[in-house]
């Protein structure tokens, strides 16, 4: 079975199912910023990393505050990360459980051969949920500057 190619109907699996890069991509970087937020949280605030965004205009892009809401939440102050950047409150758990349970299914699927169902997304909602969330991301900055 050949990466990015459908097994034939009726085929034999001989492996586990090839894992996905955008998984991967994801996993890094929900890694790094994990230690970039512990990193933060550890030194008080001091070590974080700058907005360029914010740096040149003045404004919060719809990413600013988002080490900052992590840092708080590794401190158990969700209210507090809340503040910081509500949307990616929501999004980054719900990206995160999901990132963790490809990256289990796989694992399992390589060490034991045990398999769990992984779910499928479409084309279609493959282009649509991060053009969606881009735009609503887009919103957001704009709404903050302005209120």
């Amino acid at each position: 079975m050949r990466p990015g190619v459908p097994p034939e109907p009726g085929a034999r699996r001989t492996g586990p199912e090839p894992l996905d890069r955008r998984v991967l991509g994801l996993a890094g970087t929900l890694a790094g910023g994990a230690v970039l937020a512990g990193v933060n949280s550890l030194s008080g605030g001091r070590i974080g990393l700058p907005c360029p965004f914010h740096a040149v205009t003045g404004l919060n892009c719809p990413f600013c505050g988002t080490t900052r809401m992590a840092a708080a939440f590794l401190q158990g102050d969700p209210g507090r990360a809340w503040s910081f950047n509500p949307p990616m409150f929501v999004v980054l758990p719900v990206v995160a459980a999901l990132v963790g349970y490809m990256l289990l299914t796989w694992t399992l699927e390589r060490l034991t051969r045990f398999h769990l169902p992984r779910p499928r997304f479409g084309a279609r909602l493959q282009r649509v949920v991060p053009l969606a969330f881009l735009a609503g991301m887009a919103l957001y900055g704009v709404l903050r500057n302005v209120f």
